[in-house]
């Protein structure tokens, strides 16, 4: 067994195209941290599925998101997982770990520690990046780019610390458009610093895994609340095979070969679009889990809420809408005709999800869950049946 060493970061995606690139240990392990972050957010919007309460999640949420993504995309170039990203990794995880500590409390203080801990986030990022930029020359420019508007950012986190409510919140959603849009304002620098068309998409693919898990602890969580009864028993079934067909029309239909930007690409908005749609799906996820959460402990009463109801319904249907988006965006690049069936397939899937919810809006909770499941079903043998009648 050999020590870890000190290894200078390289370029990864132009070295290693030949190789195959293999999520790491380190990888995994960071992605531990993010689970009980995510879990975290999902108890505060069970405990509030009000608007308000989704507001207050999803502001909470994106900047968890870009965070894991923020190291994924650095990982994703230039990581050799040695002793110092390592460590730098490991730091990353304890700020990660603060901001999911201060997910659970909703005063000042907790706000207070959230952004720090964010601050400390993205300065550890900058550092890995700055190491980047002192052993591979060739992506200076870019990554001098990135540390600008990372470091602009963090600035406007942190001043919001010192400043109240709501301008506080001002501040931290002009510090996320700062981060969203630097990669897209270096989009030619990054044409020529290519991402991995297999690495990343897996690590993509990892968080929504983690994500669709919130789904099965839900019903554990579920059933533990409401006991073994008939009606809570088949919801639970119901809410596993929702979870399961979300789980086969997004992994079936995963090419990350769309994230590799091209130079002469004149409109690069499909890697753009791919990326962030998952920001989108992994929220529509979020909804769809703690919405079936209610619905379990609400089927023997009959008394699911308004909100919860429509939490359900417009997380599920969100979710299908995005899926279409991702396969729109995949779609001209390798996908062919059953690519572009997918993609109507799914934003087909979105606007029935709806239907259904104002249908069954009368009803009890065991009609509407039913309901849905059946549409998820048709998503399922509609992908079947495609890939076996429609040609690549």
């Amino acid at each position: 067994m050999s020590m870890t060493k000190l290894r200078p970061p390289r370029l990864r995606t132009v070295e290693g195209e030949a190789e195959e690139r293999k999520v790491t240990w380190t990888e995994l392990f960071y992605d531990l941290v993010f689970v009980v972050a995510v879990a975290g957010l999902g108890h505060r919007l069970l405990e509030d599925s009000t608007l308000s309460g989704f507001l207050s999640f999803t502001g909470l949420f994106i900047p968890l998101w870009w965070a894991w993504a923020g190291f994924t995309f650095y990982a994703d170039r230039y990581d050799t997982d040695d002793l110092g990203q390592r460590l730098l990794a490991v730091a990353q995880m304890v700020a990660v770990a603060l901001m999911a500590a201060s997910i659970s409390g909703g005063a000042t203080e907790s706000l207070t520690a959230y952004a720090l801990a964010f601050v400390a986030a993205r300065v550890i990022l900058i550092v890995m990046y700055l190491r980047a930029r002192r052993h591979v020359p060739e992506t200076r420019k870019l990554v001098s780019g990135y540390t600008r508007g990372m470091a602009l950012a963090a600035l406007f986190w942190f001043v919001s610390v010192f400043v109240p409510e709501p301008a506080r919140f001002v501040l931290w959603t002009v510090g996320l458009l700062v981060d969203f849009a630097t990669p897209y304002l270096m989009r030619r620098v990054q044409a020529t610093v290519p991402l991995d068309v297999a690495h990343l998409p897996e690590r993509f693919g990892l968080f929504t895994i983690l994500v669709l898990g919130e789904s099965v602890a839900a019903v554990v969580a579920g059933l533990d609340h409401e006991g073994w009864t008939t009606g809570a028993t088949v919801l639970s079934v119901l809410a596993v095979l929702i979870t399961s067909a979300l789980w086969w029309v997004y992994f079936d239909n995963l090419d990350g070969t769309v994230v590799r930007r091209r130079a002469d690409q004149k409109k690069a908005w499909k890697p753009t679009v791919w990326i962030y749609s998952h920001l989108l799906l992994v929220i529509a996820l979020m909804m769809t889990a703690i919405g079936l959460e209610h619905a379990i402990t609400a089927v023997d009463h009959d008394s699911l809420q308004t909100g919860e109801r429509w939490l359900l319904v417009g997380g599920l249907a969100a979710a299908f809408a995005v899926l279409g988006l991702i396969q729109l965006a995949t779609d001209g690049n390798g996908g062919g005709i059953r690519q572009s069936w997918i993609t109507r397939l799914r934003f087909a899937g979105a606007p029935l999800v709806v239907l259904v919810g104002m249908a069954f809006a009368g009803s009890g909770v065991m009609p509407l869950v039913i309901a849905l499941a059946l549409v998820c079903a048709v998503q399922v043998a509609g992908d079947v049946l495609i890939t076996d009648q429609v040609p690549v």
